[in-house]
């Protein structure tokens, strides 16, 4: 069976749906494609036509998407993206293969960058493309190929290979302890305690871990971020929790101290996941191949 001509819009018409469902107005839609808003009004209007339904509503100068749109657009941003990413493939890397890969920001600049030089020089045909991502995503819908994950190993859909286990201690500015290190972990309760967003009970599991128990939430200032909570550490405004592999060059400088001497293996680990679906990419392969030779071995696990 032939699919009907008009069932194959133009990509240029998409992307103007696309982006006025993403930007919310005309002359955004304009400015990002490079085009007058008439000549955006007249794509989208071409784009109606050749369906045969109506995709914009006209509230008194604003272009507006109908429902029936707003679905159509959540389908098709899925090929376009897909479309941008062969397109790029091909452009940046038309004989060697590419990689897709979405990191984490901490973990893939402290961790994997400093690494990929050997990588590099083992596979120079090989080009990797990175993106931030701090959250799982479904790789149907974005256009990776694998990603770094910190959590337990529960992504549904893919595989995984274990990179390490996540150990963690409690740091300050000196200013904070001008006395060194308390007697006790449960002094650190009376000094501000920082947080990050991705690891809310972080704090708790520590203080269990050390013989403290302390079940309430615990106040304290939230930060998104690795690199900001690192900051806001060294700058003096509280006491966190982080991992060793980022705090390393701040301990020996003297930027920041340990509050409690020993680091602690918490719950949870870095993995690098990939979508089963494309386990036999031969890029993929070869990076899980060099990865698996830098990630920690199964005797450093805890038991």
């Amino acid at each position: 069976m032939v699919t009907p001509r008009r069932l194959f819009p133009s990509i240029s018409s998409l992307r103007a749906l696309e982006a006025l469902d993403r930007l919310g107005s005309a002359s955004a839609v304009a400015d990002e494609l490079a085009l007058t808003q008439s000549a955006v009004s007249r794509q989208l209007q071409t784009l109606e036509a050749q369906l045969g339904v109506d995709l914009i509503r006209r509230d008194r100068k604003r272009l507006l998407l109908t429902p029936v749109a707003q679905e159509y657009v959540a389908e098709v941003r899925q090929g376009l993206n897909q479309i941008a990413q062969a397109s790029l493939k091909l452009h940046v890397a038309p004989i060697g293969g590419t990689l897709n890969l979405a990191i984490l920001p901490t973990f893939g600049m402290r961790w994997l960058v400093p690494r990929l030089p050997e990588f590099a020089s083992m596979h120079p045909e090989i080009t990797i493309n990175m993106s931030t991502r701090l959250r799982p995503f479904s790789f149907t819908s974005e256009p990776f190929d694998a990603a770094l994950h910190f959590g337990e190993p529960d992504w549904p859909g893919t595989d995984r290979l274990l990179l390490r286990v996540e150990s963690v201690l409690p740091v300050c500015a000196p200013s904070l302890l001008p006395k060194g290190a308390p007697s006790s972990p449960r002094d650190l309760l009376k000094l501000p305690l920082l947080h990050i967003q991705t690891r809310p009970h972080a704090w708790q599991e520590w203080f269990s871990h050390m013989g403290t128990g302390h079940p309430d939430a615990l106040p304290g200032t939230i930060y998104d971020q690795y690199t900001t909570i690192n900051q806001a550490a060294v700058h003096g405004l509280g006491v966190a929790l982080l991992p060793n592999y980022l705090i390393e060059q701040d301990l020996a400088t003297g930027k920041l101290i340990a509050a409690v001497p020993d680091a602690v293996e918490m719950m949870g680990a870095y993995y690098l996941v990939w979508p089963k679906t494309k386990s036999d990419d031969p890029s993929l392969r070869s990076f899980r191949h060099w990865l698996s030779t830098q990630a920690q071995t199964e005797e450093g696990l805890p038991r």
